[in-house]
Protein backbone atom coordinates (compact mmCIF):
# COMPACT_ATOMS: atom_id res chain seq x y z
CA UNK A 1 0.00 0.00 0.00
CA UNK A 2 1.49 3.08 -0.57
CA UNK A 3 1.19 6.30 1.26
CA UNK A 4 0.70 9.77 -0.37
CA UNK A 5 3.72 12.26 0.14
CA UNK A 6 3.76 14.99 3.07
CA UNK A 7 3.76 18.04 1.11
CA UNK A 8 6.59 19.55 2.33
CA UNK A 9 4.69 23.08 4.10
CA UNK A 10 2.42 20.63 5.84
CA UNK A 11 5.26 18.62 7.92
CA UNK A 12 5.75 19.28 11.07
CA UNK A 13 4.22 22.83 11.34
CA UNK A 14 4.81 23.49 14.59
CA UNK A 15 8.64 22.82 14.18
CA UNK A 16 11.14 25.97 13.63
CA UNK A 17 12.51 24.65 10.38
CA UNK A 18 12.88 27.74 8.39
CA UNK A 19 16.13 30.27 8.93
CA UNK A 20 16.29 33.36 11.42
CA UNK A 21 15.42 30.99 14.49
CA UNK A 22 18.36 31.70 16.47
CA UNK A 23 17.92 35.23 16.02
CA UNK A 24 14.01 35.31 17.02
CA UNK A 25 14.75 32.97 20.04
CA UNK A 26 17.41 35.11 20.89
CA UNK A 27 15.21 38.36 20.46
CA UNK A 28 12.64 36.67 22.60
CA UNK A 29 14.66 35.64 25.63
CA UNK A 30 16.46 38.64 26.21
CA UNK A 31 12.56 40.45 26.05
CA UNK A 32 11.28 37.77 28.49
CA UNK A 33 14.16 38.11 30.81
CA UNK A 34 14.77 42.17 30.78
CA UNK A 35 10.80 42.19 31.58
CA UNK A 36 11.18 40.17 34.22
CA UNK A 37 14.32 41.89 36.11
CA UNK A 38 12.29 45.29 34.87
CA UNK A 39 9.62 44.34 37.33
CA UNK A 40 11.31 42.73 40.09
CA UNK A 41 13.97 45.47 40.21
CA UNK A 42 12.19 48.10 39.76
CA UNK A 43 9.56 46.55 42.41
CA UNK A 44 12.27 45.68 44.59
CA UNK A 45 13.41 49.43 44.92
CA UNK A 46 10.04 51.05 45.03
CA UNK A 47 8.62 48.62 47.80
CA UNK A 48 11.72 48.86 49.78
CA UNK A 49 11.40 52.89 49.61
CA UNK A 50 7.81 52.73 50.49
CA UNK A 51 8.53 50.37 53.64
CA UNK A 52 10.34 53.59 55.08
CA UNK A 53 7.91 56.29 53.50
CA UNK A 54 4.95 56.64 51.35
CA UNK A 55 5.81 59.56 49.89
CA UNK A 56 5.53 60.10 46.57
CA UNK A 57 9.05 61.90 45.22
CA UNK A 58 11.37 59.62 47.10
CA UNK A 59 9.54 56.26 45.79
CA UNK A 60 9.58 58.14 42.33
CA UNK A 61 13.11 59.29 42.27
CA UNK A 62 14.39 55.89 43.46
CA UNK A 63 11.78 54.10 40.87
CA UNK A 64 13.23 56.12 37.68
CA UNK A 65 16.56 55.73 38.89
CA UNK A 66 16.01 51.84 38.93
CA UNK A 67 14.29 51.79 35.70
CA UNK A 68 17.27 53.97 33.74
CA UNK A 69 20.12 52.25 34.93
CA UNK A 70 18.47 48.88 34.95
CA UNK A 71 17.49 49.14 31.40
CA UNK A 72 21.39 50.64 30.41
CA UNK A 73 22.52 47.63 32.53
CA UNK A 74 20.33 45.09 30.64
CA UNK A 75 21.24 45.75 27.18
CA UNK A 76 24.83 46.56 27.92
CA UNK A 77 25.17 43.05 29.45
CA UNK A 78 23.17 41.52 26.84
CA UNK A 79 24.87 43.01 24.00
CA UNK A 80 28.79 41.94 25.45
CA UNK A 81 27.52 38.85 25.53
CA UNK A 82 25.73 38.29 22.34
CA UNK A 83 28.40 39.67 20.96
CA UNK A 84 31.34 37.38 21.98
CA UNK A 85 28.86 34.33 20.64
CA UNK A 86 28.32 36.30 17.43
CA UNK A 87 32.18 37.01 16.93
CA UNK A 88 33.07 33.27 18.08
CA UNK A 89 30.39 32.06 15.38
CA UNK A 90 31.90 34.59 12.59
CA UNK A 91 35.51 33.05 13.23
CA UNK A 92 34.53 30.11 13.01
CA UNK A 93 32.74 30.74 9.44
CA UNK A 94 35.64 32.24 8.33
CA UNK A 95 38.13 29.46 9.07
CA UNK A 96 35.85 26.75 7.68
CA UNK A 97 35.82 29.33 4.62
CA UNK A 98 39.47 29.18 4.06
CA UNK A 99 39.34 25.35 4.56
CA UNK A 100 37.23 24.49 1.86
CA UNK A 101 39.36 27.40 -0.56
CA UNK A 102 42.44 25.52 0.24
CA UNK A 103 41.27 22.38 0.72
CA UNK A 104 38.56 21.00 -1.19
CA UNK A 105 38.99 17.10 -1.32
CA UNK A 106 40.09 16.83 2.34
CA UNK A 107 36.73 18.71 3.46
CA UNK A 108 34.66 16.51 0.72
CA UNK A 109 35.66 13.61 2.27
CA UNK A 110 35.83 14.84 6.10
CA UNK A 111 32.45 15.76 5.62
CA UNK A 112 31.33 12.30 3.65
CA UNK A 113 33.07 10.78 7.17
CA UNK A 114 31.14 12.66 9.40
CA UNK A 115 28.05 11.42 7.69
CA UNK A 116 29.05 7.80 7.87
CA UNK A 117 29.93 8.38 11.61
CA UNK A 118 26.25 8.53 11.84
CA UNK A 119 25.39 5.38 10.39
CA UNK A 120 25.13 5.86 6.95
CA UNK A 121 27.17 3.46 4.29
CA UNK A 122 30.72 4.91 2.91
CA UNK A 123 29.18 4.93 -0.42
CA UNK A 124 25.69 6.60 0.48
CA UNK A 125 27.88 9.26 2.58
CA UNK A 126 29.68 10.40 -0.11
CA UNK A 127 26.90 10.56 -2.03
CA UNK A 128 25.05 12.76 0.48
CA UNK A 129 28.44 15.04 0.64
CA UNK A 130 29.03 15.36 -2.97
CA UNK A 131 25.58 16.44 -3.49
CA UNK A 132 25.18 18.67 -0.14
CA UNK A 133 28.43 20.09 -1.70
CA UNK A 134 27.35 20.54 -4.83
CA UNK A 135 23.93 22.55 -3.95
CA UNK A 136 26.30 25.17 -1.13
CA UNK A 137 28.93 23.77 -0.12
CA UNK A 138 29.97 26.46 2.67
CA UNK A 139 26.46 25.79 4.72
CA UNK A 140 26.94 21.74 4.01
CA UNK A 141 30.09 21.86 6.13
CA UNK A 142 29.07 24.47 8.50
CA UNK A 143 25.62 22.09 8.95
CA UNK A 144 27.66 18.74 9.66
CA UNK A 145 31.10 20.23 11.84
CA UNK A 146 29.80 23.18 13.75
CA UNK A 147 26.28 23.34 13.55
CA UNK A 148 25.86 26.87 12.21
CA UNK A 149 23.80 28.64 9.62
CA UNK A 150 26.08 31.68 7.85
CA UNK A 151 22.38 33.49 7.91
CA UNK A 152 21.32 32.93 11.19
CA UNK A 153 24.66 34.32 12.95
CA UNK A 154 22.89 35.86 16.34
CA UNK A 155 22.69 39.89 16.42
CA UNK A 156 23.92 41.47 19.45
CA UNK A 157 21.88 44.66 18.66
CA UNK A 158 18.57 43.04 18.56
CA UNK A 159 19.36 41.49 21.94
CA UNK A 160 20.45 44.78 23.79
CA UNK A 161 17.60 46.47 22.41
CA UNK A 162 14.97 44.02 23.09
CA UNK A 163 16.41 43.47 26.74
CA UNK A 164 16.36 47.25 27.26
CA UNK A 165 12.92 47.94 26.01
CA UNK A 166 11.48 45.10 27.92
CA UNK A 167 13.01 46.11 31.38
CA UNK A 168 11.53 49.66 30.64
CA UNK A 169 8.48 48.11 29.93
CA UNK A 170 8.24 45.98 33.29
CA UNK A 171 9.61 48.62 35.26
CA UNK A 172 6.96 50.98 34.22
CA UNK A 173 4.58 48.09 35.83
CA UNK A 174 5.19 48.23 39.65
CA UNK A 175 5.89 52.12 39.24
CA UNK A 176 2.48 52.52 38.54
CA UNK A 177 1.53 50.44 40.92
CA UNK A 178 2.53 52.05 43.39
CA UNK A 179 2.22 55.80 42.61
CA UNK A 180 -1.65 55.73 41.78
CA UNK A 181 -3.22 54.18 44.36
CA UNK A 182 -4.06 55.84 48.11
CA UNK A 183 -0.47 55.63 50.15
CA UNK A 184 -2.88 52.83 52.29
CA UNK A 185 -3.04 50.58 49.07
CA UNK A 186 0.33 51.25 47.73
CA UNK A 187 2.02 48.66 48.70
CA UNK A 188 -0.78 45.90 48.88
CA UNK A 189 -1.49 46.56 45.11
CA UNK A 190 2.39 46.45 44.29
CA UNK A 191 2.56 43.15 45.97
CA UNK A 192 -0.62 42.06 43.69
CA UNK A 193 0.40 43.47 40.27
CA UNK A 194 4.20 42.44 40.31
CA UNK A 195 3.34 38.88 41.12
CA UNK A 196 0.81 38.23 38.98
CA UNK A 197 2.92 39.99 35.94
CA UNK A 198 6.03 37.41 37.37
CA UNK A 199 3.46 34.74 36.36
CA UNK A 200 2.62 36.28 33.02
CA UNK A 201 6.97 36.34 32.06
CA UNK A 202 7.04 33.08 33.72
CA UNK A 203 4.02 31.50 31.48
CA UNK A 204 5.32 32.82 28.38
CA UNK A 205 8.96 31.75 29.05
CA UNK A 206 7.69 28.42 29.35
CA UNK A 207 5.95 28.51 26.14
CA UNK A 208 9.02 29.83 24.63
CA UNK A 209 11.21 26.74 25.64
CA UNK A 210 8.54 24.16 26.30
CA UNK A 211 8.72 23.78 29.09
CA UNK A 212 6.45 23.73 32.20
CA UNK A 213 4.29 26.51 32.69
CA UNK A 214 3.12 25.62 36.45
CA UNK A 215 7.18 24.87 37.50
CA UNK A 216 7.99 28.26 35.71
CA UNK A 217 5.95 30.34 36.98
CA UNK A 218 5.97 29.15 40.63
CA UNK A 219 9.92 29.70 40.12
CA UNK A 220 9.58 33.78 39.47
CA UNK A 221 6.40 34.16 41.11
CA UNK A 222 8.34 32.86 45.01
CA UNK A 223 11.39 34.66 43.64
CA UNK A 224 9.52 37.92 43.46
CA UNK A 225 7.75 37.37 46.49
CA UNK A 226 10.87 37.27 48.47
CA UNK A 227 12.31 39.91 46.83
CA UNK A 228 9.37 42.40 47.69
CA UNK A 229 9.05 41.33 51.20
CA UNK A 230 12.81 40.98 52.37
CA UNK A 231 12.83 45.22 50.52
CA UNK A 232 10.13 46.07 52.50
CA UNK A 233 10.97 44.97 55.55
CA UNK A 234 14.80 46.00 55.25
CA UNK A 235 12.98 49.37 54.32
CA UNK A 236 10.50 49.47 57.37
CA UNK A 237 13.62 48.72 59.47
CA UNK A 238 15.14 51.88 58.32
CA UNK A 239 12.05 54.06 58.27
CA UNK A 240 11.80 52.34 62.49
CA UNK A 241 14.86 53.36 63.18
CA UNK A 242 14.97 56.76 61.68
CA UNK A 243 17.95 56.11 59.56
CA UNK A 244 15.95 57.78 56.56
Amino acid sequence: MSIAPVPPHDQHADEPHRGGIAQRLNWLRAGVLGANDGIVSVAAIVVGVAGATMASAPILTAGIAGLVGGAVSMALGEYVSVSSQSDSEKALIEKERRELEDMPEQELAELAGLYEARGLSAETAKQVAVELTAHDVLAAHLSAELNIDANDVVSPWHAAFASALAFTLGGILPLLAILLPPEGWRVPVTFVVVLAALALTGSIAASIGGSSRLRAMSRVVIGGAIALVATFAIGALLGTAGVV
